[in-house]
């Protein structure tokens, strides 16, 4: 089992940035496949960003060149970097991880809210 644990939301003006971590329990080397995910109110769960385990990366539509996503094996830990953001960024974010044997886990979300 592992568990994922995210920090770094909170409230940001437009234009501000954050940057999210999703901290594993266990050594991520062998993880192939993470990714941020986030929900905003009264909608579904979209794809924020992909990242690979040779670092390769897939952006949503609507993130592309203003978030950042990446690891780092050796802290065990992946992040997401938002700049310029705006208020239809506010959101719960969820950090995914696909560990061995093709099993996802989920982070417990932490809430970004972009607000003047």
């Amino acid at each position: 089992q592992v568990q994922l644990v995210e920090s770094g939301g909170g409230l940001v003006q437009p234009g501000g940035s954050l940057r999210l971590s999703c901290a594993a329990s266990r050594s991520i080397f062998s993880f192939d496949l993470m990714g941020w995910y986030r929900q905003a109110p009264e909608k579904e769960r979209e794809l924020v960003a992909l990242i690979t385990e040779g670092s390769g990366t897939i952006y949503a539509n609507s993130v592309k060149g203003r978030f950042t996503i990446s690891r780092d094996n050796a802290k065990n830990t992946m992040y997401l970097q938002m700049n310029s953001l705006e208020p239809e960024d506010t959101a719960i974010y969820y950090c995914k991880m696909n560990g061995p044997r093709a099993v996802a886990y989920w982070g417990q979300g932490t809430q970004v809210t972009v607000s003047s």
